[in-house]
């Protein structure tokens, strides 16, 4: 009988000494920052909720939205500063440790988002929460005199707090910080506060009774058997309906993040005073609900303004939306946020995908909630670049029953989204296309410059952005 030598049992016990003291300090470094991020995010989700149900009781103040534009304007002008880049802002600290996270960008995020809420933008709370929890974290940060990779992991672990907690997908809230900082690669050393952050941020927000819609998927016909269904054991007609529909929702995510972009380029290029863009934006979407008639496609969506209201909870039932609710979604959403509104893009993507899933469901002849599901994960998945953290978001929303189509819708409209996203910080580790014209561009910011319409003028004209390997 063979006994372990005495220095390789010194090596294992220090080896997992090194990982409780890595688990330990973790533990107590993000426990109280989750906390706060937690609380605060609660706060945020009641004061959204009561603000939007207050304009729905006082109609009148959608006339106000250009001058709440103009106020938001000069609220980041005067205080805001730096912190108006957001998310972004907050992902570049990530990537490499700049200028740092402001304290100030929680409180006038939040306060911006509410304002654009009240007053009838649309947008959405996600961005909001992610800013909030990378704010908080960064805060934490300087107080435990974080530095380098540490204040790397913390603000990741910010961010999934952020995400968890106003969503109410721990889980997702955890993998998502970590995969959409960079396409095509996963970095797993914040794992751990990640995880630990997003499940302390959700139960603070539970503990505070705040709660999230919950969303169902109805039984599934017994469909007839298909070919070589029988052999397989898996409804092979189905699965090609939800390959197809999947690369409609990534094409839905390219349009969304390209109209964003462009709007902001174009209003860039063509108001002298920044204060009139936001103005403008109010104008144009009171003219869309005077030209569709319906006070539908304002603010965030999940709640009925009215009844027969198309929402999210909606699309998930047979006419529950229109054919082209997810459109005039994409206009409404991307004029808000292409004006300098404040707010997210995820939920008014999960009503996108959800209203087009809808719509494909009918064409398609395939079942309407499972579809509603399936574009309400998979454009959010195509705009962001993060097909793992929706697959999972839809496990953790629907339950596991159908993982296999939520997986291949999401990793399907990955892929034809394109090299494009919402996150224009958003870095290119593994290209998505294949082909040299497309291999050297290495971040989202700049592969969408090529590909929008002012470079392509600029190009006409011969005034191009040299690329890097031309340098």
């Amino acid at each position: 009988m063979t006994t372990e030598p005495e220095n390789n049992r010194t090596i294992h016990l220090r080896e997992h000494y090194t990982i409780i003291k890595h688990l330990f300090k973790w533990t107590v470094l993000v426990i109280p920052i989750a906390l706060m991020i937690g609380s605060a995010i609660a706060f945020f989700l009641w004061i959204l909720g009561a603000a939007i149900h207050f304009r729905f009781a006082h109609f009148w103040l959608l006339f106000l939205l250009p001058l709440a534009g103009v106020l938001i304007h000069f609220i980041y002008q005067s205080v805001g500063k730096s912190s108006e880049r957001g998310n972004n802002l907050i992902m570049d600290e990530i990537h490499q440790a700049g200028g740092g996270v402001p304290k100030r960008m929680a409180p006038i995020i939040l306060l911006t988002t509410v304002i654009t809420h009240l007053f009838g933008g649309s947008a959405g709370r996600e961005g909001t929460a992610v800013q909030i929890g990378g704010s908080i974290a960064s805060m934490f940060g300087g107080w435990f005199k974080l530095k380098g990779i540490d204040m790397r992991m913390v603000l990741t672990a910010g961010v999934a707090a952020g995400f968890g907690a106003v969503f109410g997908t721990p889980l997702t809230g955890a993998i998502f910080a970590m995969e959409v900082l960079t396409i095509g690669k996963i970095q797993y050393d914040a794992l751990l506060p990640a995880l630990i952050a997003a499940i302390v941020g959700d139960m603070t927000v539970s503990a505070w009774h705040v709660t999230h819609v919950h969303y169902q998927i109805e039984a599934l016909p017994v469909a007839a058997p298909f070919v070589v269904s029988d052999i397989f054991h898996f409804d092979l007609l189905l699965l090609g309906k939800v390959i197809l529909a999947s690369a409609a929702f990534g094409l839905a995510s390219y349009l969304f993040a390209g109209m964003v972009h462009e709007i902001k380029m174009i209003c860039g290029k063509i108001f002298k005073h920044k204060w009139m863009i936001p103005v403008f934006g109010g104008l144009l979407i009171i003219g869309l609900y005077y030209l569709n008639g319906k006070p539908d496609y304002l603010s965030l969506g999940v709640d009925a303004e009215h009844a027969g209201a198309i929402t999210i909870p909606s699309a998930f039932h047979t006419g529950g939306s229109d054919p082209f609710s997810w459109l005039w979604k994409t206009i409404y959403t991307t004029i808000t946020l292409g004006t300098g509104f404040k707010g997210g893009e995820v939920t008014p993507l999960f009503y996108i995908g959800a209203t087009l899933g809808n719509t494909l469901s009918g064409l398609l002849d395939a079942p309407v909630s499972l579809f509603a599901a399936l574009g309400f994960i998979a454009v959010f998945a195509g705009a962001t670049n993060t097909p793992l953290a929706c697959t999972v978001m839809g496990i953790e929303l629907f339950g596991g029953e159908h993982a296999l189509l939520f997986a291949v819708a999401c990793f399907t409209a990955y892929f034809f989204s394109g090299h494009s996203g919402i996150y224009s910080a958003q870095r290119i580790a593994v290209p998505k296309i294949f082909a040299d014209e497309y291999a050297d561009e290495a971040s989202l910011s700049e592969a969408m410059k090529r590909r929008g319409y002012l470079h392509q003028k600029m190009s006409k004209y011969g005034i191009t952005t040299k690329r890097k390997k031309d340098e």
